[in-house]
């Protein structure tokens, strides 16, 4: 019998069969992704999702997907996936990676390059899954923290000398906040170990680093399809460094990461870039149109180069969000000093953010 968490009476036994795991494990919290309503006529902008369907090539794509090739294992070095992802990006095959979406790639990182009781560095306020990779690895987490204004802070801290890997989301993630390349740049060259430039909303920003990856040989970026080309269903993501990362890379992932269908979809996603583009368009302008709203609300926003904005509104935030919910209207909270004055909203379609700015004025009428 299961109860509404859908677990068994049997896991009232977890407090025993928990103490063989490791005691690292036991000591940590697990990733917490956004939540996931089963009510379909909730208004869902608190986990990035495009609101707009895939390229009609990918639907085209999806009858073969299914129909062909299910009884066989798929492609283990998807290289027709990373073939046409090189040639869009200018690199070649050996430098791409193709895994799990991009959280499997990240994965793949700590594994090949952070030993166990090595240090990992990561930019802090950022995705949250990065120092938890840390801990499953026995690694140690070095957050670097961004300075007020949640930018990157001038000089690398003497700490993060001896770190091994340091992840960069670029756009950043909650506050949807870029750095200058310049400071990229800048990083690779004086940081020691391995500099992973998380691009995940880099379609929706005014530029990004990937062609930084043929200048130097600690780069890797990764990319995902969820966002920008609406596949967050499908789980693809992928990696861009020096062929020699990738090859230490390729020995690490999992022997069959990415599934056939994932793979024939997520390459007829990449062969229709106007698609793509034109929804990250309009995804852009609807959020500029949704902060200047807000704006002459009394909120105040950070400025976004993401499908979603970071916004303090002139109420606390923790209310603001239980507001929201009364009305079946769901954004994020990130409880912590540096985070708890905002939420995150993602931009969804014009329908859905009139909602929103109409729940906003009755929320402050009140």
């Amino acid at each position: 019998m299961t109860n509404e968490s859908g677990t068994t009476r049997e896991c009232d036994r977890a407090d025993r069969s928990a103490a063989l795991a490791r005691a690292d494990i036991r000591g940590m919290q697990g990733y917490a992704p956004g939540e996931q309503p089963r009510d379909g006529t909730v208004v869902k902008l608190n986990t990035n999702e495009n609101p707009y369907p895939p390229s009609p090539h990918v639907l085209a794509a999806w009858s073969k997907a299914v129909g062909q090739g299910l009884r066989l294992y798929p492609d283990p070095v998807a290289l027709e996936l990373r073939t046409t992802a090189a040639a869009l990006f200018g690199l070649r095959p050996e430098q791409v990676i193709a895994g799990n979406g991009s959280d499997d790639l990240l994965t793949i990182g700590v594994r090949t390059f952070v030993d166990q009781g090595d240090d990992l560095a990561y930019v802090e306020p950022s995705y949250s899954l990065y120092p938890i990779l840390a801990r499953i690895q026995g690694a140690n987490p070095r957050p670097l923290r961004l300075e007020p204004d949640f930018q990157l802070p001038r000089e690398l801290p003497g700490d993060l000398a001896r770190s091994k890997l340091l992840f960069v989301a670029r756009p950043n993630a909650p506050t949807g906040t870029s750095f200058p390349r310049s400071r990229l740049e800048r990083l690779c060259r004086e940081f020691r170990g391995v500099v992973w430039i998380d691009e995940a909303y880099a379609d929706f920003a005014d530029d990004h680093c990937l062609d930084l990856v043929g200048r130097f040989d600690n780069l890797v970026v990764s990319r995902t399809l969820s966002k920008s080309y609406s596949l967050a269903g499908l789980r693809v993501g992928l990696a861009f460094a020096q062929c020699g990362l990738v090859a230490q890379m390729l020995k690490v992932k999992d022997s069959y990461n990415l599934s056939w269908p994932a793979q024939h979809l997520a390459t007829a996603a990449l062969r229709d870039q106007a698609g793509m583009l034109r929804n990250a368009q309009r995804i852009r302008a609807t959020r500029e149109r949704v902060v200047a709203a807000l704006e002459q609300s009394g909120f105040r926003t950070l400025p976004s180069q993401t499908n979603f904005i970071f916004t303090e509104p002139p109420l606390p935030a923790r209310v603001y969000l239980g507001e929201l919910r009364k009305r079946q209207i769901l954004v994020r909270y990130f409880p912590g000093e540096r985070t708890d004055k905002f939420v995150r909203i993602t931009i969804g379609t014009e329908d859905e953010m009139e909602r929103l700015l109409a729940a906003t004025a009755e929320i402050l009428a009140n």
